[in-house]
């Protein structure tokens, strides 16, 4: 579909109400409970809180192309955390998003000129499974929520959303992803999560941990050019943070306290602990979508 066309059924969704909308107008809109085998390809339309439910298994091909549609404050019944307003998908269920380099599959508001925060998330919620591979996610408030599930990020892309990731309570596997031009790239409360040769990069804040982590490696990254803060702690991390073996862009052993929020500025927080540091990005920790 043209970008001409999607705005023109950005304004339709708009202004018209959407039992008067001819038949021919549109592909068909996911709504409500989603239950059994599904299989998504091709151009997908989602609008208000799509829940895949429990034993649900659902596959998006490669390619696939995910748009979340408007939705008045009155109509969004889950709206306040842990969900966020706008459309989204919950998934308790089993996920399956697999991608790959030449056919990503892409996650967006309708609308491609929408600030972030237009639709909501990923909102994944006791799931058994969730996978993304090469797999792009724009303008969402946290386009990937995931609590107390399993759940994998791989080779995907992360740009102009109010947060990437974001969880807690959940084993998580973030991998060789590319976050850029988000509010936080990834925040975390709890959890043990495994993060590794992402590359980082002129986020708001790179990494933001609001509670104590527990068994977690986050190593081999690449923070490049956060523009509040590489790393923030919130007011729940009273321990050390072990953060070696990462990349920070140009900085030196001696600067790159400056760029960390924690005990150094208020004694109430934990001291990040980054030694040894990198003295060059992880091979893997690159751009794999600027080509």
């Amino acid at each position: 579909m043209t970008r001409l066309l999607l705005r023109l059924l950005f304004y339709i969704l708009l202004l018209v109400p959407l039992g008067l909308l001819p038949s021919c107008a549109m592909k068909p809109i996911v709504q409500g409970d989603l239950q059994g085998q599904i299989e998504w390809r091709g151009e997908v339309y989602l609008r208000g809180n799509v829940i895949l439910v429990e034993d649900a298994v659902l596959t998006i091909a490669p390619g696939t192309k995910v748009f979340f549609l408007p939705l008045a404050p009155s109509e969004d019944e889950l709206s306040e955390h842990p969900y966020f307003p706008g459309s989204e998908l919950i998934v308790r269920g089993k996920l399956l998003a697999e991608g790959t380099a030449d056919a990503p599959i892409s996650f967006q508001y309708i609308e491609a000129s929408a600030p972030p925060g237009s639709w909501g998330g990923i909102n994944i919620e006791g799931s058994p499974q969730a996978r993304f591979e090469y797999s792009v996610f724009r303008q969402a408030d946290s386009a990937v929520h995931a609590r107390e599930s399993w759940v994998v990020v791989e080779n995907s892309r992360f740009a102009n959303n109010l947060v990437g990731v974001r969880f807690h309570d959940t084993k998580m596997l973030i991998e060789k992803n590319l976050f850029e031009n988000n509010g936080a790239a990834i925040r975390f409360h709890f959890g043990a999560p495994v993060i590794c040769k992402n590359l980082i990069r002129n986020n708001d804040k790179g990494l933001f941990i609001s509670s104590a982590p527990q068994d977690y490696k986050i190593e081999n990254n690449s923070f490049i050019d956060n523009r509040i803060y590489e790393v923030s702690l919130g007011e729940g991390v009273r321990k050390q943070v072990v953060l070696k073996k990462n990349f920070w862009g140009g900085h030196t052993a001696k600067s790159l306290p400056t760029r960390f929020y924690d005990g150094r500025i208020d004694d109430w927080l934990g001291i990040i602990d980054y030694l040894p540091m990198r003295s060059n990005p992880d091979p893997d920790a690159r751009d794999r979508w600027n080509r």
